[in-house]
């Protein structure tokens, strides 16, 4: 409450606390959380191609092949539910929020677990071959799911344009 009122006061540490918190719209968060997706996605894919490029081709075609029906498994059952969540958390939201909000605190969590584990197969004695298939899976899986983000960002960008 003090606080609240001190800022009212004074609007130029107001200013200077926003630059602490950056606060941005819900199409601004949806943005994010697809182009986010979409990133890692893509950096998972170049690593599982960087790891099958001197793969026969029949290897290429049957590892790929079992990452892509992982993908849509992973997508499916998975990532989907986590983006339906954000999804229905982020477009309630009248007012700006902080740009870090794209997804919980939770998810942040997993994450760092999720990097963890990926830093600690890479340098394992796990065939990279082998690897390629849990990285196109999840890759492609995050891929796809960036899609829903990304056509919701649209919808509520047409929206807006109209009102």
């Amino acid at each position: 409450m003090i606080l609240a009122l001190c800022m009212k006061k004074n609007k130029t540490k107001t200013k200077k606390r926003n630059i602490f918190n950056p606060a941005v719209t819900k199409r601004v968060l949806l943005f994010l959380a697809g182009f986010v997706w979409l990133c890692v996605g893509t950096m998972l894919l170049v690593f599982a191609y960087s790891w099958l490029q001197d793969a026969p081709g029949t290897i290429l075609f049957m590892f790929f092949g079992f990452g892509v029906v992982m993908a849509l498994l992973v997508h499916h059952f998975g990532f989907l539910r986590i983006v339906d969540k954000n999804i229905e958390r982020i477009l309630p939201m009248v007012e700006k929020k902080c740009l870090f909000s794209f997804i919980t605190w939770k998810s942040y969590m997993i994450i760092i677990v999720m990097v963890t584990m990926g830093t600690l197969l890479r340098h394992s004695i796990f065939p990279q071959q082998y690897l390629a298939i849990l990285y196109t899976g999840i890759g492609l899986a995050l891929i796809l799911s960036s899609l829903r983000y990304i056509r919701v960002f649209i919808s509520e960008t047409r929206k807006e344009k109209m009102t």
